[in-house]
């Protein structure tokens, strides 16, 4: 079993920046793929970004060239880099691991809540 635990977020006025943070623990190995969904009221699930074990990523198309992904193997960590936010980025952002390149996620944190608003 694995657990994933988030922090980070918070209030943000829009144009600012959060990062955001993700730890496994417990079975960690083979951890494929590490990212983030964020989920919005009244709006389907949304991938932000995804990150394997040897570095490739992946964003979703409203945060391309805004967001960055970082993943520390030796950690189990990810982290989001969350810069010129916007108030439609406001969601509960969960991070998620799955040991398959493809295929669903196995396990979700929590969700940390990010709010974009002046």
């Amino acid at each position: 079993q694995v657990q994933l635990t988030e922090s980070g977020g918070g209030l943000v006025q829009p144009g600012g920046s959060l990062r955001l943070s993700c730890a496994a623990l417990g079975s960690i190995f083979r951890l494929n793929v590490m990212g983030w969904y964020r989920q919005a009221p009244g709006k389907q699930r949304e991938l932000v970004a995804r990150i394997t074990s040897d570095g490739s990523t992946n964003y979703g198309d409203s945060v391309k060239d805004r967001f960055t992904i970082s993943r520390d193997n030796a950690k189990s960590t990810v982290d989001l880099q969350m810069n010129s936010l916007k108030p439609e980025d406001t969601a509960v952002y969960l991070c998620y691991a799955q040991r398959l390149s493809f295929g669903r996620p196995d396990y979700w944190g929590q969700g940390t809540q990010v709010t974009v608003s002046s």
